[in-house]
């Protein structure tokens, strides 16, 4: 089985940060890279206040918060020509991933993997855009990245068992719990979690209760630590939008139709929590 010593992280945003502040944190050398240098700066600051926080619960020792500090910023890709593995943390926008996963194909030595933090697009359409289908993965982190333990490892229809045993060795290496999931579209979570989220905003939409009271049904009713509408804030409305588009185009299945409240909600910029206003004020 391959050693992954070297990991370079494409996308500084929210999940990108997290994903790197947990390589660096386990002992791997990471480079973090985006085209926005300003993006970088906001990522370097988050994953400072992250690290500090969880070392001061005790979580994180001095030496991985030493680590987390040594992750490298690029603002291009050519820390990709070194590296044994890419995790792709780019927007949710299939077009984008498959032509960054040519990019990455045509820089990365002929060893390393590469992987894609997609929460829905079809790892094996991310493989037909390289030459290295079978060293294609998902490796599907859940936010916040340095708190939640599941990672989705997702097996596109040409990714070699080699690969996926690597990468199922590598989570639990980072302290995660990897679950092997089919190469289908919203795989486990988000095929089971999106649709409720939908309905959640449906309902208000309908004026069925506030969006208060529906949080609070499902959080005392259900027992869930977030309601639902605050829980697709912390998602991002954008991004909760584009998983249920691929869900609805995947399946050809109307359940899955995303409801126009919350299509209105991203066309005037309202995405929740990263914008400061979705459901709820921030």
């Amino acid at each position: 089985m391959m050693n992954i010593e070297k990991i370079v992280v494409v996308g500084a945003g929210q999940m990108g940060a997290g994903i790197a502040q947990v390589a660096a944190a386990h002992g791997f050398a990471v480079t973090l890279s985006d085209v926005s240098e300003a993006q970088l700066d906001r990522a370097r600051n988050v994953i400072s206040d992250s690290a500090a926080r969880l070392q001061s619960k005790g979580r994180l020792s001095e030496a991985q918060v030493a680590g987390v500090h040594r992750i490298d910023l690029a603002a291009s890709l050519d820390a990709v020509k070194q590296c044994d593995l890419v995790i792709e943390a780019v927007s949710e926008d299939s077009l984008l991933k498959q032509q960054l996963f040519g990019q990455l194909d045509a820089l990365a030595p002929p060893h390393a993997l590469l992987s894609s933090n997609t929460s829905s697009i079809s790892i094996t359409q991310l493989g037909k855009a390289t030459k290295r289908a079978a060293q294609v993965i998902g490796m599907h982190f859940f936010n916040p990245v340095p708190i939640m333990q599941p990672v989705e490892v997702v097996r596109g229809e040409h990714t070699s068992d080699e690969t996926i045993a690597c990468i199922v060795q590598l989570a639990q290496t980072l302290g995660k719990t990897p679950v092997v999931v089919k190469d289908s579209p919203g795989f486990i979570s988000n095929r089971v979690l999106c649709p409720m989220l939908n309905e959640a905003i449906y309902a208000l939409q309908e004026g069925i209760a506030t969006r208060e009271g529906i949080d609070t049904i499902m959080k005392l009713g259900m027992n869930h630590p977030m309601g639902p509408l605050a829980l697709a804030d912390l998602i991002g409305l954008d991004t909760l939008l584009a998983i249920l588009e691929v869900l609805h185009r995947g399946f050809g299945d109307d359940k899955f139709a995303p409801a126009p409240l919350l299509r209105s909600m991203v066309a005037e910029g309202k995405l929740g929590r990263k914008a400061g206003r979705g459901f709820y004020e921030y």
